[in-house]
């Protein structure tokens, strides 16, 4: 994809993104369906369109350490330390999150956030300035589509917009890893 056409994907999802929908896009990890993370109608479209039950909460894509001191209250720093060993993609659950749309959390006020290392995701965030919710394209309690060719055509049709880049991109990829940080350590519930 040449560069003129990677920076107007960008400038398709920044308008989906700004007007309130929902985007079909590549992460770090899976495809996902995405959102502005401090909209709850835009949260909302999200359910309904996977089926999803508003108790379960996202993951939130960063950019960087300071985004989720901005968005979280009092985190273990130590965690980014370990954030720094690791070479899956790795979501944490912290807790207390601040200025996210409340249906974006868990009951307990905690919620997931991965800093993403995408080239694509990076852009589009800190051209959005905001962080952005990564939910896996499929309609609830289905498989998480392993690269585009295995999302489901419902799904396609029925978001905002749908980012072209690594459309052709037949690796099959895995949602990351899945951790609490607990005491100074990881408490690993997805590996």
């Amino acid at each position: 994809m040449t560069e003129e056409l990677f920076k107007d994907d960008v400038e398709k999802a920044l308008v989906a993104l700004q007007s309130g929908g929902i985007i079909l896009y590549p992460t770090d990890t899976i495809w996902g369906i995405g959102c502005d993370a401090t909209n709850y109608a835009a949260i909302e479209k999200i359910n309904q369109l996977k089926q999803r039950s508003q108790q379960k909460s996202f993951v939130v894509l960063v950019t960087d350490q300071k985004d989720i001191l901005y968005y979280t209250a009092s985190p273990d720093l130590s965690v980014f330390d370990f954030l720094q060993t690791t070479t899956k993609p790795t979501t944490v659950i912290y807790d207390h999150a601040l200025g996210l749309a409340e249906n974006v959390c868990n009951n307990d006020g905690s919620v997931a956030i991965r800093i993403c290392n995408d080239a694509f995701c990076r852009h589009l965030i800190k051209r959005f300035r905001k962080p952005i919710v990564s939910t896996s394209a499929n309609i609830s309690g289905k498989s998480s589509p392993k690269n585009f060719t295995f999302i489901e055509a419902e799904i396609k049709k029925n978001v905002d917009y749908v980012v072209n880049y690594r459309q052709n991109d037949l690796a099959e990829n895995e949602p990351s890893s899945l951790i609490r940080w607990v005491n100074c350590k990881p408490e690993v519930i997805r590996p």
